[in-house]
């Protein structure tokens, strides 16, 4: 049966709503609402089903309703004929045509009409799945700490391996918020041409560069002289009285025994108590401002001067070990006026047992044993432009995937032996994730070429196919799991940035993209290994090649459309 509204792709949080309204109803409606047991509770809609993910459960059912659950709603956990019926016929925006039922020992369980769901997502192309479900406004202003002078530009011999992941880690947050309609900038500008730009370029970032004799004096003037007319700057009367916080941009918490004598000390406990917000360090004091403090305030003031909205979020990509600093940053720049919304998303260390390497010396180390693991594999041919591009990003795809597919208030700890060897096989990330993309792309390449023999017809228009010959578990697992989900998998980060209150600090499933592309090429691995998508050029077995091929150049897509939001480029051929 098929029963999709038109134009409307198939989501499956819509379609878990419409699930547990159908098996809810109207409340007054519900049998046994309160005979015998008192007033019975009723479960938030949102957990009364679960999609399911795995292959061995989806041989059976694609949604269950627990037999936990069915108890809480009906009396023996039985489920009336007319709830039944409103669940087998389920229809709405977005929702996935329902094919069947039944109740057995686990619970209800339903199955989707898989046919109508290729049809669906594949005919049309499959494009509306790879971007957001929904657009948002807002201007964010993605800080990152690690790159500010203290005086200093950070240079790749001075970045630690714990700043490296805050960088690559505010890049990431940057492309995914861009994809949801967020206007993105970044902030510090870095000099052009300097030896940081350099090695971030050699990553595949591409960060915001200044003239290296661009001076932001001006600005910092501006914010020198709104730091002395605050409200909360500590005068010399009150000196006697207050517990001193340390200096910002001075490196620690405790100012030394005379220090700084006349200097500008701000009260950043008041700022925070009297402007109610949430989530700041208790022990913030009174503190001395220090002239990189000033420049770093004044690099957030140029960033933001740019939003096309009055309010802008300014989210602080920092290290565990940087947070206190930038906490004290954060509410010198409130203090100086700022009206901003302030969130701070903070790592977790990056451990190297029996080793300290900087990020200039672990991307060194992760070149040389990419292009030697890759010389073991392919030989000879490994030379030349080509290959030195190849290494170039499947490097960039390694350390990705090793800093960021950790949830990123947890510590990393990686392997850094230089015995150890990348591997350019097995589901070990990134390297992984780019060798099964190529895979798709040298599919299509062989495909073209039968074509070109005239082996194989062009493939046709979608509406001709019939996606009835999409059998195969795996083909269901890969639509099911990876296609239909990735847009809202999309929506998370940017629901986490409007997410009101909740403290200084905000908690975003920053590892989620490296784990479904992890994922992905593991279930897509086993499906090609076991299909022969491109089978003899035989006639009646031309529409199963074509919908396989149909569903294989969605995935194609998909990966470059995740990819993306690592700022990774797709390897197509290896």
């Amino acid at each position: 049966m098929e029963n999709i509204e038109e134009s409307s792709p198939l989501r499956i949080t819509p379609t878990v709503r419409a699930l547990s309204s159908a098996l809810r109803g109207k409340r007054e409606n519900v049998p046994d609402a309160s005979e015998g047991r008192g007033d019975r509770i009723f479960p938030d809609p949102e957990k009364l089903w679960f999609k399911e993910s795995s292959a061995k459960n989806l041989r059976n059912r694609d949604f269950l309703s627990p037999t936990t659950m069915l108890h809480t709603l009906y009396a023996d956990g039985q489920v009336p004929p007319a709830v039944m019926s409103r669940v087998l016929s389920l229809h709405g925006s977005g929702v996935l045509p329902v094919a069947g039922g039944e109740v057995m020992g686990e619970g209800l369980r339903v199955r989707v009409d898989r046919t109508a769901a290729f049809r669906a997502v594949l005919a049309g192309g499959a494009t509306e799945y790879l971007t957001p479900s929904g657009q948002r406004q807002g201007c964010v202003v993605i800080n990152c700490p690690a790159l500010h002078p203290k005086p200093n530009t950070p240079t790749p011999d001075t970045l630690t391996l714990g700043q490296l992941r805050t960088v690559l880690l505010a890049d990431h947050m940057g492309a995914l918020l861009r994809r949801q309609g967020f206007s993105v900038s970044y902030c510090p500008m870095l000099p052009e041409d300097s030896d940081i730009i350099t090695f971030l370029r050699t990553l595949g970032l591409d960060w915001p560069t200044a003239p290296a004799n661009c001076t932001n004096e001006e600005r910092e003037e501006k914010v020198q002289e709104l730091l002395e007319n605050s409200p909360y700057r500590e005068r010399e009367t009150e000196r006697g009285r207050r517990t001193s916080g340390g200096g910002v941009g001075g490196g620690g918490r405790k100012a030394e025994e005379g220090e700084n004598e006349g200097a500008l000390r701000i009260n950043l406990k008041r700022v925070f108590q009297e402007e109610g917000l949430l989530g700041y360090d208790p022990s913030l004091g009174t503190c001395t401002v220090h002239r990189d403090s000033v420049s770093h305030l004044a690099q957030l003031d140029a960033a933001t001067a740019d939003c096309t909205v009055a309010m802008a979020t300014a989210l602080h990509v920092t290290s565990c070990q940087d947070e206190f600093r930038q906490q004290q940053i954060a509410m010198l720049w409130r203090a100086s006026g700022a009206t901003h919304t302030q969130r701070h998303l903070v790592c977790g260390p990056v451990k190297t047992p029996g080793s300290h390497l900087t990020a200039a010396q672990y991307l060194q180390l992760r070149r040389g044993q990419m292009k030697e693991a890759s010389e073991m594999k392919y030989g000879d041919q490994v030379e030349g432009q080509t290959w030195d591009d190849i290494i170039k990003v499947m490097t960039s795809a390694t350390v990705r995937f090793e800093l960021l597919s950790t949830v990123h208030t947890s510590p990393v700890t990686l392997d850094v032996q230089r015995e150890g060897s990348v591997s350019t096989k097995g589901p070990r990330g990134g390297v992984f994730v780019m060798y099964n993309c190529a895979r798709l792309h040298t599919l299509f390449d062989s495909y073209e070429r039968g074509v070109g023999k005239g082996l194989y017809p062009e493939i046709p228009d979608g509406s001709e196919l019939d996606f009835s010959a999409l059998k195969e578990e795996g083909e269901w697992l890969l639509l099911f799991n990876y296609l239909i989900p990735f847009s809202e998998l999309l929506d998370q980060s940017g629901q986490a940035i409007d997410c009101e209150g909740g403290g200084a600090r905000v908690n975003i499933k920053t590892e989620q993209i490296c784990k479904f592309l992890v994922s992905l090429s593991k279930d897509f691995s086993s499906y090609y290994n076991r299909v022969h998508v491109l089978g003899e050029p035989l006639p009646h077995l031309f529409n199963q090649m074509f919908c396989r091929l149909y569903l294989l150049r969605a995935l194609r897509e998909l990966y470059h459309s995740a990819l993306d939001t690592l700022n990774l480029p797709p390897i197509r051929q290896l």
